[in-house]
């Protein structure tokens, strides 16, 4: 993926899998193009550019977690998504909020993994078949045996000639995959991870992981044997001998400013920790404002503690969410609200919005399930008055039972195609064409409309 794209081509992006909410399409757009502004501004101000964190308010399934999944994707940046409301305050028992920052260093570290391996994926992919062939055919060791006299010109001089010729073969046989099948029996390497309980009272988790990490370094690699496929064989030792090959004090370098400059964090249900949730009752034991207070310096710019070194959040992108249905965006302590200066409301899903994600992202529902069912060999067509159909009846059961957003269209479409899908291949076989219509829509579907107090137990 260009990383370099522009604000309008963020957008354009992100349309192909996102219906509507245009304002928080453009604000992310802004802030990550903004990213790479700041990245290229060759003064001494770039340190002084900090990011504009975003504030997105709306009901549950019109798109907010998905926008800035997305984003990240554009980006290639490490990503991670948290529920605010698993945090605790200090001195309570549960996640503190500096884990957020710690979840997100180890997606860069497996983001640069990953592109280191595939750098020396070539030199591994030698190294591992040699190793294969030495399971299959030792090579000879020592000075070499001349055979028996009387042999023809063309016979190997002696055993070790011998021995390379077959391993030439079984190579061959090896890169053209006709030995996938045949069972090796390998060397796999085991993590020695001690088991550790805690140690003392004032142990943080970092620390935690850090002793943990040390023990486990001066603990002795142990090696097992394991009989598998060569197939398997292969994937095994390719992870194994990939992960000798590169830096890991380079992946860990490179991991640390890639989250620092690019990281992006989705904070999902700000709401719950905010003063009003829940109408104004407090939890038994957790200070909503203590957990608001405890991410204030994370979202402010500050350093946090992880395993791979000390990561500054001052550049990390921060999109917190939330519905505010109990609770309003002024109920968060005014520190906090100032950390996030966008704030994007989004729209609720109209009836044209639910046939257009039906019909128009990539991912689109739909689609899904005509892939689905054609790997079955069975072909599955919706006309559009059923998809018109669908998309009236999922409105509808939002505006009366409960607004879930585009995730009803997954309850609705389960509804319509479990037989179906039940029936195939059964009763249902191979070459079959089903259509789904109006007519089929009704039928599956008529009663959960009509029977309110039933749906809103079922749906």
């Amino acid at each position: 993926m260009n990383k370099n794209l522009t604000p309008r081509q963020i957008v354009a992006e992100l349309d192909k899998y996102i219906i509507g909410q245009k304002d928080a399409k453009r604000n992310v757009a802004i802030a990550l193009r903004n990213r790479w502004r700041r990245m290229n501004v060759k003064s001494e101000i770039q340190g002084e550019i900090v990011p504009n964190n975003i504030l997105m308010i709306g009901a549950t399934g019109v798109g907010k977690t998905e926008i800035a999944r997305r984003l990240a994707y554009l980006a290639d940046a490490p990503f991670t998504k948290v529920e605010a409301s698993k945090f605790t305050e200090v001195g309570y028992v549960g996640r503190d909020v500096e884990s957020m920052i710690r979840d997100l260093v180890e997606q860069a570290v497996d983001m640069v993994k990953t592109t280191k391996k595939k750098e020396v994926e070539e030199k591994a992919k030698d190294i591992v078949e040699g190793i294969i062939l030495d399971a299959l055919i030792p090579p000879l060791k020592g000075t070499p045996t001349p055979h028996a006299s009387g042999m023809g010109k063309d016979q190997p001089e002696d055993e070790r000639e011998l021995n390379e010729k077959t391993r030439e073969r079984f190579r061959e046989k090896i890169r053209d995959g006709e030995m996938d099948e045949r069972k090796i029996e390998i060397d796999v390497k085991q993590n020695a991870s001690p088991g550790m309980g805690m140690i003392g009272g004032g142990m943080d988790e970092a620390s935690m992981i850090n002793l943990q990490e040390m023990l486990g370094n001066m603990m002795p690699k142990k090696t097992k044997k394991r009989k598998v496929t060569i197939a398997e064989a292969r994937k095994i030792l390719l992870e194994e001998e990939s992960s000798k090959l590169i830096d890991m004090d380079e992946v860990k370098e490179e991991a640390l400013r890639k989250a620092e400059n690019t990281g992006i964090v989705f904070i999902d249900e700000v709401d719950k920790i905010a003063g009003n949730a829940r109408g104004g009752q407090g939890g038994p034991d957790v200070s909503r404002e203590g957990v608001q207070r405890d991410m204030l310096p994370i979202v402010e710019g500050s350093s946090v503690n992880t395993k791979y070194g000390i990561v500054h959040t001052d550049h990390i992108l921060f999109i917190a969410a939330g519905a505010f249905h109990f609770s309003k965006p002024s109920d968060l302590i005014p520190e906090l609200q100032g950390r996030f200066p966008i704030r994007v409301e989004l729209d609720n899903l109209t009836k044209e919005d639910f046939l257009s994600i039906l019909k128009e992202p990539k991912n689109a529902l739909t689609k899904q399930y005509i892939a689905l069912i054609n790997a079955e060999d069975v072909e599955l067509t919706f006309q559009d008055d059923a998809l018109e159909r669908l998309a009236e009846i999922a409105f509808q059961i939002n505006e009366e039972v409960e607004n879930i957003g585009a995730r009803r269209l997954h309850t609705v479409m389960s509804k319509l195609l479990n037989d179906i899908l039940f029936e195939i291949p059964d009763t249902i076989g191979p070459n079959a064409r089903i259509v789904v219509d109006s007519a089929l829509v009704e039928e599956k579907l008529s009663g959960l409309v009509k029977n309110k107090d039933l749906s809103q137990y079922i749906l």
